[in-house]
C-alpha cells in the first residue's frame, strides 16, 4: 500500500486536513454512520470493524510517512472511537449530542488508562486511546440511560 493511500484512509479522506478541530470533524463522521446504518445493526458493525482493522494498518503506515507520532491530521481513530460510543444508543437528539461530547471529552483528557494507550507504539497507540475513549462514553452513556429508567421512568 502506497503511503498517500494509506494518508488518504488515515486522514478518512482528508477530513484530518481541515484547519480547526479536524478530531471533532472525524468523531462527527463516527455519528454520522450511526445516524444512516443503525438500523440495521450488522451493517454497522461491519463497517466499523473495517475501519477499526484498517485504522491499525494505516495508521501506522501514515505515523512513518509523516515522520511523526500521531499527528493530528490522523484521525481514522475518531471515526472507530465514534461509532462505538454511538453503538446500541437510543436516537435521540439529547443521547447523540450527550455521547457526542463525552467521548471528545475522553478522547481529550485522556483519563487513566487511555494516557497509557497513547503510549503504545504505530498505528496501535493511535488507535487504541480512541477506541478505549470511545468505550467508556458508550458504557457511561448506556449506565446513565439504565439509571434514568430506573429513577424518572
Amino acid at each position: 500500500m502506497s503511503s498517500n493511500f494509506a494518508r488518504l484512509i488515515a486522514t478518512f479522506f482528508y477530513i484530518g486536513y481541515i484547519p480547526v478541530a479536524p478530531g471533532t470533524s472525524a468523531s462527527l463522521v463516527g455519528m454520522f454512520f450511526y445516524l444512516f446504518f443503525c438500523q440495521n445493526i450488522v451493517v454497522y458493525a461491519l463497517i466499523f470493524v473495517v475501519v477499526f482493522f484498517l485504522g491499525f494498518f494505516v495508521s501506522d503506515l501514515a505515523e512513518k510517512s509523516l515522520g511523526e507520532k500521531d499527528p493530528s491530521c490522523i484521525v481514522i481513530d475518531e471515526v472507530a472511537g465514534s461509532m462505538i460510543t454511538f453503538f446500541m444508543l437510543p436516537l435521540m437528539p439529547s443521547v447523540l449530542i450527550t455521547a457526542f461530547f463525552l467521548f471528545r471529552a475522553f478522547d481529550m483528557f485522556k483519563i487513566y488508562p487511555v494516557n497509557k494507550f497513547e503510549d503504545l507504539k504505530g498505528g496501535v497507540g493511535v488507535m487504541m486511546d480512541d477506541v478505549i475513549a470511545g468505550v467508556y462514553a458508550n458504557l457511561l452513556m448506556h449506565a446513565a440511560l439504565k439509571l434514568k429508567d430506573l429513577f424518572f421512568i
